[in-house]
């Protein structure tokens, strides 16, 4: 609030008929300006203590000394799912693990789209594992499992998006792996025989 001293000073004057002005001096008061900025320390000090980080939860293998290393490091080829991220926001994927040198896997490509994206092929794979456990070919413990490994040309915006869709799409088993100099070859085979 600002106040108006209307005191005058003194009553000298300068001539016949000529009147001096009044001096007129104002001051503000800060009071209110005090109350606010307490006001606001007190919001952003809440505000900040409701603001907690938010973490991934990472859930570790489960430990059975009866197993042998290699028994519980093989992933069966049925339930996993190979996932290349590359540039221009393109999506690699195939079925399995390419583990065979003498046979390219059926690389597709897609992206994340919502008709015929990832999220489609995700979907129909967990169908068909799903499927395989009623057939009792797998075990109800097999579940599908997605290997995602990002290409030095893509984006951190798609690993974010492709760890979304894990989670949109409630996939237990996943990973985050380095590409391979194979796979880098897959897809470079692929943008060369469909002219990307």
């Amino acid at each position: 609030m600002a106040e108006m001293d209307t005191s005058s000073s003194g009553g000298h004057k300068k001539g016949p008929g000529v009147k001096k002005g009044k001096k007129l001096s104002t001051r503000v008061d800060l009071t209110p300006m005090v109350d606010l900025g307490f006001l606001l320390i007190t919001f952003f000090m809440f505000t900040t203590t409701l603001a907690k980080p938010k973490t991934m939860e990472i859930n570790m293998p489960y430990k059975d000394k009866n197993l042998q290393e290699e028994e519980k490091n093989k992933l069966k080829a049925s339930v996993a799912m190979t996932v290349l991220l590359s540039k221009n926001h393109r999506v690699y994927y195939y079925e399995g693990l390419a583990d065979n040198p003498e046979q390219n896997p059926d690389l597709k490509v897609t992206g994340f789209k919502p008709k015929d994206g990832i999220r489609d092929a995700i979907i129909r794979k967990k169908k068909a594992v799903d499927a395989m456990k009623r057939a009792g070919t797998l075990t109800a413990k097999d579940n599908m499992t997605v290997l995602i490994k990002p290409d030095t040309t893509s984006t951190y915006s798609d690993l974010v998006n492709m760890l979304d869709e894990m989670s949109i799409n409630d996939v237990k088993v996943y990973a985050i792996i380095d590409i391979s100099d194979v796979e880098q070859g897959y897809i470079k085979d692929t943008e060369a025989a469909s002219g990307l």
